[in-house]
């Protein structure tokens, strides 16, 4: 089986190159681009095979994604391949060497933003997803592509609509076609993250009174986080990673004869199994009763949780990611399982379904979110047939 479908991958890389092309050249970079056009080509192009696919919408009645069902003849758990349709925004794209939205392939590069994340998943998705389709009848369960074009922007609202349809079916796990041969990424820190006002008196910086101003007291409490004590890694159960404390924007003041009287800071900290949301607010609470009785200020600091993801891990043993890694080992690839830094969309489904995740398996990339992004197409085939056998292992294909 193994063999057949290398060559059926291999058949169809023009088509799947030439569906991501088309992809491309529709600009959908996230908060910025209009999303109908660029989920209008996939919708032709499913249409056209006969492949069941819907729009998604939030609570505000916006289009969030494309869903594509292909339900098995016999009962058993769906199963769900993600690739993002929207994009990073173009940056200074007089930097770039091609265009942002080229879609062209040179000396074996597939050029232009999205290639690598991830329309070019998007597009080897649609074509497993076809596939199925014609042998739908002797699958158990069912596999499910979700299509979001609310990634980029942070929100995954396609996600977030997915896990909230009635109609659809909740995923046993899901795959995230993110781009990158050499690992796959089986868990990720979680995130909490809060705006935080500081208050002071206002006053005038030539005046002789002696004030203690928003800003002194802020960056106090910058250094105070900073200082935080936090447990170190690994931690037990295996988790490589320690919990981390970053202050990501300061903002106040205007000119230079005020001193303001408010100071808001941005505060991101990524947490652990050992070290929680709960663990997280805690600190900085700490800080801030540390920092009123150093500098007192006027009224209480506002503190606006913003997001809370928990940390996810899986086992190496456990699906999706041990039939995906199995999977690469058939084809003789080594693949590496990594537990990420930064979260991801895993931790989003972790925490709202507690559905295990991988992200980060595709083909060889250059230039993510930056300038000149390409991806490399002649692993395609192979990273084509993975995802195509772990899917046809996971929905006990005959």
């Amino acid at each position: 089986m193994t063999e057949d479908l290398v060559a059926h991958a291999t058949q169809q890389t023009a088509s799947v190159v030439e569906l991501a092309q088309e992809l491309i050249r529709r600009p959908s970079r996230g908060g910025i681009d209009e999303y109908g056009p660029v989920l209008t080509v996939l919708e032709d192009w499913l249409a056209g095979r006969g492949v069941p696919h819907r729009r998604l919408y939030d609570d505000d009645d916006q289009l969030v994604g494309l869903l594509v069902e292909i339900a098995g003849g016999r009962p058993g758990p769906w199963w769900t391949l993600d690739a993002c349709l929207d994009t990073a925004s173009f940056g200074d794209d007089t930097a770039w060497t091609f265009s942002p939205t080229s879609g062209d392939v040179q000396e074996g590069w597939l050029l232009g933003r999205g290639s690598a994340d991830s329309k070019l998943a998007a597009s080897m998705f649609c074509h497993i997803a076809a596939d199925l389709q014609a042998q739908a009848a002797d699958l158990r369960g069912g596999l499910a592509v979700l299509l979001d074009v609310d990634e980029h922007t942070g929100h995954f609202g396609g996600a977030r609509a997915y896990l909230g349809d009635p109609q659809a079916h909740h995923p046993a796990g899901v795959m995230i076609g993110y781009p990158g041969m050499d690992e796959v990424v089986v868990g990720g820190r979680g995130l909490w993250r809060a705006t935080i006002a500081v208050h002071a008196p206002s006053g005038h910086s030539g005046s002789s009174r002696k004030v203690t101003s928003a800003i002194t007291r802020a960056a106090r409490l910058v250094q105070l986080l900073d200082a935080a004590d936090l447990p170190g890694s690994p931690e037990q159960g295996g988790f490589p990673l320690p919990p981390k404390v970053s202050v990501t924007a300061f903002h106040g003041g205007q000119g230079f004869s005020v001193s303001p009287d408010r100071v808001d800071l941005n505060l991101d900290i990524r947490t652990t199994p050992s070290f929680d949301a709960q663990d997280a607010e805690t600190l900085l609470r700490k800080a801030i009763a540390e920092l009123d009785a150093e500098l007192p200020g006027p009224q209480d600091i506002d503190v606006d949780i913003v997001e809370s993801w928990p940390p996810f891990q899986l086992q190496p043993d456990e699906q999706p990611a041990a039939a995906l890694i199995q999977a690469a080992a058939s084809l003789g690839v080594s693949v590496r399982s990594k537990v990420a830094g930064p979260s991801n969309i895993g931790n989003l489904l972790a925490g709202e379904g507690e559905i295990p995740t991988t992200a980060g398996f595709g083909v060889p990339y250059e230039g993510l979110h930056g300038i000149d992004e390409r991806a490399h197409l002649a692993e395609l085939p192979t990273v084509h047939a993975i995802y195509h056998q772990t899917v046809l292992r996971l929905l006990d294909a005959p």
